[in-house]
């Protein structure tokens, strides 16, 4: 290392990995868990408070939620998540990231339980209520993406820094997973304590007035692994980079470190030069800053439209049967069903082959190849959609959407979160990331929402209930293939972070000269 790089920082580049590292991993990844919790598990419970609150008296199908509404629900902890992002994002780099860490935690746990005792019990009260505490949790969740992959990358070695932010991302996979596994527990108790008929059989009795805790217990259920969490995050220190780079007390970061490494860091106070948002930063950063928000917006307009043909799969393979022939309890038990194998069968082994290679093969490779075959499976599905319409080949058209799962996963999905962490300067990195992800949750926005308005068919009389004619569902896959080869191109402005430290990445060490040496501790 060059003799004008903080030493104290090459310390943690070069130290070996041990069990603070594993430390760190599942505390910044128990916070990613209960994020993937919380977003994914309200659409387990949709079509149940559609059945619960808009039952229509005759109709011969089950209540469902208004487009409005159903947008307004899903999608307000996409909101909340955005101004999260962009304020705790901001705020872990004037305040520190240990302080803020808490504050996040605190806002997820309080309206993890809010949402669940939203007030009344007449449609607009209990979903205006509803929607305003999901804003709010998705507030304290936007709040955790920057600070625990900039936390992570600023405690980890520059061998294995990659794969540590991974693992802590890679938990989202577990949490989507707990979430269908708690609603299939918490449905079947329900539905052996409280049976009742099939919609189709008695269409008032087939949604038991009990079954108004599922959705509440559910949701809520959520504060558990954040509170479990709380004091663990309470005790780790400041990370050094922050303490050296950002708050410029050198001593005070070699003497956290050497607590923590178990390595003796002998420091000469000196004055740590820090740079202001400038002309110079955006010179140095403005394209990497671009590459990071526009990759991380096209991904998940890709990521999240992928709902778009759930249903068609889930009813094809038969999972989900017709929902006349359930009741309103069996209808949560087969959704969580559906959504825990999909969770387990491509989307967690695509974050975990991530966290395997992304030390050996770096970050660009995987973005670029994922970003790829997300481009192929796209078009390969759209182009000869009407083959995979008929029965005898849904489960070719199950095997691609499967595998565009896994390269999300074991791609963009994963690195977008990544890179952010590792390349932008101490004093910037929680707040470019908190950028980075809020234009990835606008994205996310769009692909939900706006595709689903999309993909409807242009014949007005086969739209879904409350929709307007759209494009179809063929035409809108051939425009998310676009989406994923414009990813593909705008990867090239990412630089690669392998192997390099992280102030090598952002040129923070050819910024500082300090005097400060390792004695490790016999």
């Amino acid at each position: 290392m060059a003799s004008d790089q903080l030493q104290v920082l090459n310390a943690l580049d070069v130290a070996k990995t041990q069990w603070y590292h594993f430390t760190a991993i599942i505390i910044a990844g128990m916070g990613f868990f209960t994020d993937a919790y919380d977003l994914f598990c309200i659409s387990l419970v949709t079509k149940l408070l559609g059945r619960i609150y808009y039952h229509v008296e005759g109709s011969p199908k089950p209540g469902t939620l208004p487009p409005n509404v159903a947008a307004a629900v899903n999608g307000v902890a996409f909101c909340g998540t955005i101004v999260g992002q962009l304020f705790f994002g901001w705020l872990g780099d004037k305040l520190g990231r240990k302080k803020v860490y808490g504050m996040t935690l605190m806002v997820m746990v309080t309206c993890s339980v809010a949402s669940g005792l939203s007030f009344g019990h007449e449609p607009k009260a209990v979903m205006s209520t509803l929607c305003f505490f999901r804003f709010w949790l998705g507030f304290g969740i936007g709040g955790d993406y920057p600070l625990s992959a900039t936390i992570m990358s600023e405690y980890a070695n520059k061998k294995t820094r990659g794969a540590f932010i991974a693992a802590v991302f890679a938990m989202q996979g577990f949490g989507i997973m707990a979430g269908g596994i708690f609603a299939i527990i918490i449905s079947s108790v329900f539905e052996a304590k409280f049976p009742a008929p099939a919609y189709a059989d008695d269409a008032l009795g087939s949604t038991v007035s009990q079954a108004d805790f599922v959705w509440r217990i559910v949701l809520m259920v959520g504060a558990i692994p954040a509170a479990m969490t709380y004091y663990s995050r309470s005790k780790m220190p400041e990370t050094a980079r922050y303490t050296a780079l950002v708050a410029k007390d050198v001593k005070q970061a070699a003497s956290d470190m050497s607590r923590v490494l178990q390595v003796q860091i002998e420091t000469e106070q000196q004055e740590v030069e820090s740079k202001e948002f400038s002309k110079e930063f955006m010179r140095r950063h403005g394209l990497h800053l671009l590459g990071t928000t526009s990759t991380w917006f096209l991904l998940d307009i890709a990521f999240f439209s992928q709902n778009l043909f759930q249903k068609d799969i889930y009813s094809a393979i038969g999972w989900i049967p017709p929902a006349q022939t359930m009741n309103a309890i069996q209808e949560v038990f087969k959704i969580a069903c559906a959504q825990t194998i999909i969770a387990l069968c491509s989307a967690v082994p695509g974050y975990w082959f991530t966290v395997a290679f992304i030390d050996v093969i770096g970050r660009f490779t995987i973005q670029i190849m994922g970003f790829f075959f997300m481009m192929v499976f796209m078009f390969a599905l759209a182009i000869p959609y009407n083959h995979w319409t008929h029965k005898e080949n849904r489960i070719g058209f199950v095997i691609m959407y499967s595998l565009t799962f896994f390269f999300a996963n074991f791609g963009p999905n994963a690195t977008t979160f990544i890179v952010p962490a590792e390349i932008f300067p101490a004093r910037f990195r929680s707040t470019c990331h908190g950028i980075s992800a809020a234009s990835g949750k606008v994205g996310a926005i769009v692909g939900a929402f706006g595709f689903l308005y999309l993909s409807q068919s242009p014949d007005k009389d086969k739209t879904d209930a409350g929709y307007p004619p759209g494009i179809g569902v063929r035409n809108s896959l051939i425009v998310l293939g676009v989406v994923n080869f414009l990813g593909f191109l705008f990867t090239f402005l990412v630089p690669e972070a392998k192997g390099k430290s992280l102030e090598e990445m952002s040129g923070e060490n050819e910024d500082n000269d300090n005097n400060i040496r390792t004695v490790p501790i016999v």
